[in-house]
């Protein structure tokens, strides 16, 4: 089996070039690396990246923490990290956490034991000052307005002028009694969300809607029947995501309920099945922020907190 020395003769290079076309060096010429790379599939020389990731001090593993895997929201995000990860010569661990905030410390835990160069935490309920602690081991990236930090990065959309942007426009629609639907109620893009929804019964007063905890297309059904139970109903909906807000449109259908007519619905999120459906939605660039936030945890974008811009997409269920 043909070794370091081998390769660097059969090349006609030395064996400190050889060296830096397998540790990724930038200081090799194109023609060298060529040159070596054409002879190491040539013999078949296959190179020990262990080895390699123990002498630069880095295991080329980036740890990503999603909630839940099967969410679509979260596919997109990972959807856009693999083609970074892919495009720098990275691989990415995948950890779940189901909002177990044990499971959240086992992700940082990973970087500070050097098993994953960084982390980019896609959601989260441990705190973001426990979180912040561990920046020392390595790089860190939320996906959540972070600005105020001085030590983690963030890729973030702003929820706040986003949710008060979609209660003007169901307003000037003529709805009066606006409610929304989210996940979970903890969060800082939670937060945002609520906030615009208090200013603007500040602004406009009516009744509070609220309905939480809402992930998936059969949680849509849920709102539905929480929505019957009520004297007094809304008459628009803003939807953090857009596979809830086809289930409360399908729910709305079984129930002789017509939108946008009787109940207006918002989405968010401008995912496949918001096309299919008609749904108005606002558009989030999903894949994109997954995109962004592999840049910055890999330390390749200067400014540190990147706000993506929100679109609205009229559609059929306003």
């Amino acid at each position: 089996m043909a070794n370091i020395r081998d390769i660097a003769k059969m090349a006609g290079v030395s064996v400190t070039t050889v060296s830096r076309v397998i540790n990724d060096h930038p200081y090799v010429s194109e023609e060298k690396r060529k040159a070596v790379i054409d002879v190491m599939r040539k013999v078949d020389y296959q190179v020990n990246r262990n080895a390699v990731s123990l002498s630069q001090g880095k295991s080329h593993l980036i740890g990503v923490v999603v909630p839940f895997v099967k969410h679509p929201y979260f596919g997109l995000l990972i959807e856009g990290i693999a083609k970074q990860a892919v495009e720098n010569h990275y691989h990415f661990v995948l950890i779940q956490t189901n909002y177990e905030k044990e499971r959240e410390q086992e992700a940082l835990d990973m970087l500070k034991h050097k098993q994953i160069d960084g982390l980019i935490i896609c959601s989260h309920i441990i705190e973001l000052a426990t979180i912040e602690a561990y920046q020392q081991y390595g790089k860190i990236v939320v996906s959540e307005n972070a600005a105020g930090n001085k030590s983690i990065d963030s890729v973030f959309v702003d929820h706040y002028q986003s949710f008060m942007d979609a209660l003007a426009y169901l307003k000037h629609k003529g709805y009066k009694r606006i409610g929304y639907c989210i996940g979970r109620e903890s969060g800082s893009n939670s937060y945002f969300r609520q906030l615009a929804y208090k200013e603007f019964l500040k602004q406009y007063p009516q009744k509070e809607f609220v309905f939480t905890e809402n992930y998936y297309f059969e949680d849509g059904q849920k709102v539905i029947d929480e929505i019957s139970e009520l004297t007094e109903k809304p008459d628009a909906l803003l939807v953090t995501s857009d596979v809830v807000a086809a289930g409360i449109l399908t729910a709305c259908k079984n129930a002789h309920i017509n939108v946008p007519k009787d109940m207006a619905i918002i989405g968010f999120d401008n995912q496949p099945i918001a096309k299919m459906m008609d749904i108005t939605t606002f558009e989030i660039p999903i894949a994109t922020m997954g995109e962004r936030l592999f840049l910055h945890v890999l330390g390749k974008v200067d400014n540190r907190h990147e706000e993506l811009a929100v679109n609205l997409i009229e559609r059929g269920t306003v």
